[in-house]
């Protein structure tokens, strides 16, 4: 789950990590009242989407009066932004987060993510804050840092050093930057963490260390763990349909081709596209119903693919290991009469009690085409989107 750069500073707060001073908006009429707390004569509007580069599209502005502050809120507050990071999808802008303006000596990158090749959470720092970072490693690799902390012991402060001064920080910088980083690695691990970004962590001109930027994944396993956190889930910044499947337990993906899939098991479902893609297809999606499948989940799966417009034909995948295939086909039986599916659904059934459901199928007078295995099912699935 993202959060928003104003709820990921609420938790940098929390944890004694410095930010600059700012107050969040959601109605212009607040605005008046609440930017009279914010120190100095000039602000930074941040309009608040789930995604990075929003100054190269207008979405961060520098304003010196009060009017301009109302009318670039006005603006921004219930537009619509797309960034390069959004690949051409734009995001509603719902709230604005307005910030006093610093007097910035230098900018640093600082993050951490779970290195899975490693087992263990590595910290990256750059002296290259600011840009992206992702550019910096392909054509600069020499600039990142990269450090490992131990899984039991956590980042230690020797390592906090070790990184202040290859970042060339001098005197309390040194300190300060040691305690942002343990705290960093604090609330990495308390949290369920999966991706923190502070880009850029900024130097001012009397040395203090803020988090300019801020963004925080948290690993969806983990939500339950956390619902102070769960309930700053912004459902307008995600896909439609992500969400929709999230709420029925539902692994869905949405992707841009136009044969929609329903399949149990995340392997399965992954073979299932390559064969789709194999014999001249495109997969609108990827959709996991799980292994303990029960026959409402996979009609509100089925629901799920037919609100995608792109939908020409559905492939049904199921190996009846712990779900039982006569379930199944309950299921897809109960989807296509309450939706009333006009497209062709092809449909393989493999282990428990397939026999079964594949009688139950042939015997419901619904235009369902079987499968005896994979292979055809998928070239059945192609011929008819493109025949």
């Amino acid at each position: 789950m993202n959060l928003h750069e104003y709820q990921a500073k609420t938790l940098f707060t929390s944890y004694g990590i410095p930010v600059p001073e700012g107050v969040v908006i959601t109605e212009l009429e607040d605005l008046p009242n609440k930017v009279q707390g914010i120190a100095g004569d000039s602000w930074v509007v941040k309009a608040q989407i789930h995604a990075g580069a929003r100054g190269k599209v207008g979405g961060v502005k520098v304003v010196n009066t009060l009017e301009r502050l109302q009318t670039v809120c006005s603006e921004l507050l219930g537009s619509n932004l797309a960034t390069p990071q959004t690949h051409g999808k734009v995001l509603p802008v719902k709230q604005l987060l307005i910030e006093q303006t610093l007097d910035i000596q230098r900018e640093l990158y600082l993050g951490m993510l779970i290195d899975r090749s490693k087992e263990t959470i590595a910290l990256m720092a750059s002296a290259a804050g600011g840009m992206d970072i992702e550019k910096v490693a392909a054509k600069t690799p020499e600039k990142i840092i990269t450090i490992y902390t131990d899984p039991l012991l956590g980042l230690q402060a020797y390592q906090c050093r070790q990184v202040a001064f290859s970042l060339g920080l001098v005197g309390k910088q040194i300190a300060t930057l040691s305690k942002i980083m343990l705290a960093l690695d604090k609330l990495f691990r308390e949290k369920d963490i999966s991706l923190v970004e502070i880009n850029p962590l900024v130097v001012t001109k009397d040395e203090q260390l803020l988090a300019l930027d801020a963004k925080i994944n948290i690993d969806d396993n983990a939500l339950y763990r956390h619902q102070n956190i769960r309930a700053m889930r912004d459902i307008s910044q995600e896909n439609a349909r992500e969400a929709q499947a999230a709420e029925h337990d539902l692994n869905y993906i949405a992707l841009e081709g136009n044969i929609g899939c329903m399949v149990n098991g995340a392997g399965l479902a992954m073979a299932t596209m390559d064969l789709i893609k194999l014999h001249g297809g495109e997969p609108a999606n990827f959709l996991d119903v799980g292994g303990g499948t029960t026959a409402e989940r996979v009609a509100e799966a089925f629901k799920l693919i037919l609100t995608d417009t792109k939908v020409a034909a559905i492939l049904v995948n199921i190996f009846g290991g712990i779900v039982r295939c006569d379930l199944i086909a309950e299921g897809i039986i109960q989807a296509v009469k309450e939706v009333g599916v006009t497209i062709p659904v092809i449909v393989r059934l493999e282990g428990t009690n397939a026999k079964q459901g594949l009688e139950l199928l042939a015997h419901s007078g619904l235009n369902v085409e079987t499968a005896s295995d994979l292979t055809t099912a998928a070239q059945r699935a192609v011929a008819s989107v493109v025949g």
